[in-house]
């Protein structure tokens, strides 16, 4: 049997963590010594250019140089002090292990710490060295096949000045005997050590072509492909490191996006970008790409293909030239004695008309030219362009304007959805034979959003593309007061005022809001949690990184693709793991996304993560289902094989054969253990977990994709596969999960 490989016992990576944490100590010790000095000099600044002469005479020359040089010592100090208290956290990033012994240079090794900005101890030697310093390159370039003498590149994950976790790759396929490793490099330096030189050839071959799509060109769209476990994300974050270096002028500024399928997969792969620079690096997942909002909720997959296909672009652009439900539907006022009258018909037309050529929330002023000119087609008597002005400077027709015509929020715009007749209106043709059951689908959706005040992921993609189509959310000018009109106090925390609002209609309170004293209110409606804040313009980026891309829906690639339009991008996928049911759409939306640029693709083949008999156990299954899947090769075995048991369709049956998995992998592998399993029997599964130590999680078959564990516990796989957008493939993601061991309940 082979060994666990990729296994560090606790004992070895406490001691690893205790050494880095050390380190770490004294680095914040020299820090605290640098603000103080800092803030000497500023001290010493502010007490330049001081005179105590009371006269109004002009200043003497030398008073003018001390008033010079204190603004000069105070500026400067004053910088200094803000970049040592606003890099305070997660100072220390990196580390690396160097051998110059090729270089002509003493053989011992040496050791350089990264972070995010140097730091000299009271010898001036350098303690930490600022990622930006040609020092600290070999951090973001080296590799397996071009190492710059890097034998260990390490990864400090901290929280606050405490280092909670490390993480090691290997630049050489031969690691020193005494060089400790943790984390995939432990594996790759394991695979070498314990299988000869057969398996040094298979690490070599993986790490150079995994070397390749690191440095390849940065322009037009770089694919990255392969089946689980093959190291598809940790090359793409890869590139993004190297990019970001070797091209830093051009990605600091416009920005690189990665993008994963859920807020688990992000906060899991922060670990590996630590160093990237806040400002630089926007980590997001398909729920909170759009600035104002934030979902978590997942859709049923019936309602997901309803909400994510491109049939939706035509239910928005019908949607989008609807009038605002509450809108007023007739115009009656006098002008230059002319009584008006606009019936729904006139309106109708007049909103067409401005809608042909411009987006609602930025045509007021043209919305009411229009009115003008439909209101004298109706008179034809007196001077035209005197009627118009009348018309346009009308109080009576600008309150009208304010109703008819009001920016609006495209989240709002969205919600108009959630009343069933309205939407069988509006989908009317678009889903062909199915356009009932389609109407009857986004209504029901909505509504529940509406009744849980949570937006689902799905409806991200489908608010950004109505802020497209709408135009940028605007306030209009405010009307004219009169000179004893008392303004409205719209909110009482700028006076430092906690305040309590309640909004009444009739007899039942409708809103109940309490502000936390810095203007920000926590809303107990849930109309109004869906509407707080506002939704901000997509940006641009330089580069978009996308992760599990086989996942997205094609209004989900439009959204990308209006963020990333002048950008290049890394793509990571494997077909087989989708969850989409309909790729040749999705493959439609996604080429118009990437424009007209040059694609390549690398390959990537090897299965490194998975015990070679739990990969061949979610072979067998996908294999089913998708008879051409890429299978990559798995090359570590453990000689276990994974265990089936049936247990009844009970809660407590079932959460008593969780409980006894969980207690046999525990002592089976002394890293993380995770319960995957469907949203039918989570909340029983919860109190379960919770009997457990910190390294036992729950999570739903989605939110897994992307991450991994040294054991894992799938619970009743044919539920998995009936709640889930692509059903079998969803479930091939779950049991590919597990490193080590892997117990699968079967639910009769």
């Amino acid at each position: 049997m082979e060994p666990q490989v990729s296994e560090a016992t606790e004992d070895v990576v406490a001691r690893e963590i205790a050494v880095e944490q050390a380190h770490v100590d004294r680095v914040y010790t020299e820090l605290a010594k640098a603000v103080d000095r800092a803030q000497l000099v500023h001290a010493e600044g502010m007490s330049r250019g001081q005179t105590d002469r009371r006269g109004t005479g002009d200043p003497r020359e030398e008073e003018l140089a001390g008033l010079f040089e204190r603004d000069a010592l105070v500026y400067s100090a004053s910088r200094r002090t803000a970049s040592l208290q606003n890099q305070h956290e997660g100072l220390v990033f990196g580390r690396l292990d160097l051998d110059h012994a090729d270089t002509g240079e003493q053989a011992d090794r040496e050791i350089r710490y990264i972070g995010r900005l140097g730091v000299r101890d009271d010898e001036y030697d350098p303690l930490v060295i600022d990622w930006r310093a040609p020092a600290a390159a070999p951090f973001y370039r080296a590799t397996p096949v071009e190492p710059h003498g890097v034998v260990r590149r390490r990864v400090l994950r901290s929280q606050s000045e405490l280092v909670v976790g490390i993480e090691d790759d290997l630049m050489v396929a031969d690691p020193p005997p005494d060089l400790v490793v943790v984390g995939d490099g432990a594996l790759i330096a394991a695979l070498s050590r314990t299988r000869g030189q057969r398996m040094r050839d298979i690490v070599a071959t993986i790490q150079q072509h995994q070397d390749e799509a690191i440095r390849a060109d940065v322009r037009g769209v770089t694919e990255i492909t392969g089946g689980p476990g093959t190291g598809k994300t940790v090359v793409a974050l890869h590139r993004a490191a190297y990019l970001l270096y070797s091209d830093r002028r051009r990605f600091e500024s416009g920005g690189v996006l990665v993008v994963g399928p859920s807020a688990a997969y992000t906060a899991y792969i922060e670990r590996v970008l630590p160093g990237l620079g806040e400002d630089s690096v926007v980590l997001r997942s398909m729920g909170d790409l759009v600035g104002g909002i934030t979902a978590t909720r997942v859709d049923s997959p019936e309602t997901a293909a309803v909400k994510g296909g491109l049939r939706m672009r035509q239910v928005l652009n019908r949607l989008v030239r609807e009038p605002i439900p509450d809108a007023p539907d007739l115009l009656r006022v006098f002008v230059a004695g002319q009584a008006i009258r606009l019936e729904a018909a006139d309106l109708n037309r007049v909103r067409r008309t401005v809608l042909r050529h411009h987006q609602r929330n930025n045509s007021f002023d043209v919305a009411v030219r229009e009115l003008a000119e439909a209101a004298w087609a109706s008179v034809r008597e007196g001077d035209r362009e005197q009627f118009l002005d009348k018309f346009i400077d009308s109080t009576d027709v600008e309150t009208f304007a304010r109703q008819w015509w009001r920016p609006v929020d495209p989240r709002e715009v969205l919600l108009w959805l959630a009343e069933p007749q309205f939407a069988a209106r509006v989908v009317g043709s678009a889903f062909d034979g199915e356009h009932e059951a389609a109407a009857e689908t986004l209504s029901a959706s909505l509504r529940t959003a509406l009744h849980t005040g949570t937006w689902s992921v799905a409806d991200v993609a489908l608010v950004d593309e109505l802020a497209a189509k709408l135009g940028q959310m605007v306030d209009l000018p405010s009307e004219e007061r009169g000179f004893y009109e008392i303004e409205e106090l719209d909110n009482a925390a700028q006076y430092g005022t906690s305040a309590l609002r309640v909004g009444v209609d009739g007899d039942e309170p409708v809103s109940l809001a309490v502000s936390d004293g810095s203007g920000e209110r926590i809303s107990h409606d849930p109309q109004e949690r869906l509407m707080a804040g506002r939704v901000t313009a997509a940006d641009d980026y330089a580069h978009v990184l996308v992760d599990e891309a086989q996942d997205l829906s094609p209004m989900q690639w439009r959204m990308l693709g209006r963020r990333g339009r002048w950008a290049s991008w890394t793509v990571v996928g494997d077909a087989a793991q989708s969850s989409w049911p309909d790729p040749e759409e999705s493959l439609t939306a996604r080429e118009e996304a990437f424009g007209s640029t040059v694609r390549r693709g690398f390959h990537m083949q090897t299965n490194y993560r998975n015990a070679r008999e739990i990969f061949e156990y979610a072979e067998r299954l996908i294999r089913r289902y998708v008879p051409d899947a890429d299978i990559p090769e798995a090359v570590r075995e453990t000689g276990v094989d994974p265990v089936e048991i049936t247990v009844d369709a009970d809660a407590e049956a079932i959460s008593g054969a969780v409980a006894e998995a969980l207690a046999g992998l525990s002592d089976q592998v002394a890293g993380s253990v995770a319960v995957i399993a469907p949203r039918k029997w989570q909340p029983e599964l919860s109190r379960v977990v919770g009997r457990h130590d910190g390294r036992v999680a729950l999570i739903d078959p989605l939110s897994s994709k992307g991450l991994e564990w040294d054991a894992t516990v799938v619970v009743d796989p044919d539920e998995i596969i009936a709640e889930s957008p692509g059903g079998p493939r969803v479930l091939y993601v779950v049991l590919t999960r597990a490193a080590h061991r892997m117990t699968v309940l079967q639910v009769r």
